[in-house]
């Protein structure tokens, strides 16, 4: 009987999550990014286009995940507990509050925030892991640029601009790699392929 109750309870349990993970189009370290949010955000940047492939809604949510992976790491780090990002945050929400219109609903307020939010963590972020040490680190470029001289074929004098560009990249490219093998990430292909076909 304890059993057979058990085995109930697991598959109460199971469907329930497959229900709820239906509604989402990933999750990232546990967190569930829902198809509401994904969706508000891929319209705000795409001037609220909403006929889309789903090669198209899979590249931008790669680009989505690797945002989230950047603001979990801003986290981690404690930046979202700094005065001077506490400050911006409630000067952003005073002003919206402010400002807020009618036709403003709830939701677009909270995704609005939420977003906010999480673009000065990013930011703040990433200007403490690629920006600043691509652009104080001297030694760092050089040797960036020692081993890809063959990309550049002038000195570095005439093309530090692009070594710079290039070298924000790579320490990009590595710091994504790290958060993926730190953070469990997780996409509902299933989710994705029904928004390509609304």
């Amino acid at each position: 009987m304890l059993y057979v109750r058990k085995a109930f309870c697991l598959f109460i349990f199971s469907f329930i999550y497959s229900i709820s993970f239906a509604q989402n189009v990933a999750v990232v370290n546990g967190k569930p990014i829902s198809t509401k949010e994904f969706m508000w955000a891929y319209k705000k940047s795409h001037n609220g286009n909403i006929s889309i492939s789903y090669d198209t809604l899979q590249a931008y949510l790669n680009l989505y995940i690797n945002f989230k992976l950047k603001v979990l790491d801003a986290r981690e780090m404690g930046l979202d507990k700094t005065p001077g990002y506490q400050e911006e945050i409630k000067n952003y929400e005073e002003a919206l509050s402010t400002h807020k219109k009618a036709v403003i609903s709830s939701k677009d307020h909270d995704f609005l925030l939420n977003e906010y939010r999480e673009g000065v963590l990013m930011f703040n972020v990433s200007e403490q892991k690629i920006w600043n040490k691509a652009q104080d680190d001297e030694r760092a470029i050089d040797e960036f640029y020692s081993k890809n001289k063959q990309n550049y074929n002038k000195p570095l004098s005439e093309v530090r601009g692009d070594v710079i560009a290039d070298y924000q990249q790579s320490l990009e490219e590595k710091w994504l790699k790290s958060l993926k093998q730190k953070y469990q990430t997780k996409i509902n292909d299933g989710e994705l392929k029904k928004l390509s076909r609304l």
